[in-house]
């Protein structure tokens, strides 16, 4: 993902919580944030120690962003969206993981239909 559809700092995570909405299934939980005054959409992804190693971990985060970068244009941009990896994560493959994400932003409403 290019520095500008990126979260990166720990206060703009804080504002996605603190002021946006969730939604889940299973293996992933999504924050969303509305920002009219930004063009574009910002992605943080957040996986957790308690789900494994840093090789799996960097891994998760590794298909986790494979699958946005697909999905990234078809979503609706003008959000801040931070999406957390959960405990069944770690074992999924690329396509298990990338039906289950689109699931999630569809769940989530963050699909453009056009």
């Amino acid at each position: 993902m290019k520095k500008q559809h990126r979260l990166r700092k720990n206060e703009e995570f804080q504002q996605v919580f603190r002021y946006g909405s969730s939604s889940a299934n299973r293996q992933f939980v999504v924050y969303q944030r509305k920002k009219p005054d930004q063009k574009a959409i910002r992605i943080g992804l957040s996986v957790s120690k308690k789900l494994g190693n840093a090789v799996t971990r960097n891994r998760i985060k590794r298909l986790m962003k494979e699958v946005l970068r697909a999905e990234a244009p078809s979503l609706y941009q003008e959000r801040d969206i931070v999406i957390i990896a959960r405990k069944p994560a770690a074992e999924m493959e690329l396509d298990e993981m990338k039906k289950s994400l689109k699931h999630v932003l569809k769940v989530a409403k963050l699909v453009n239909r056009r």
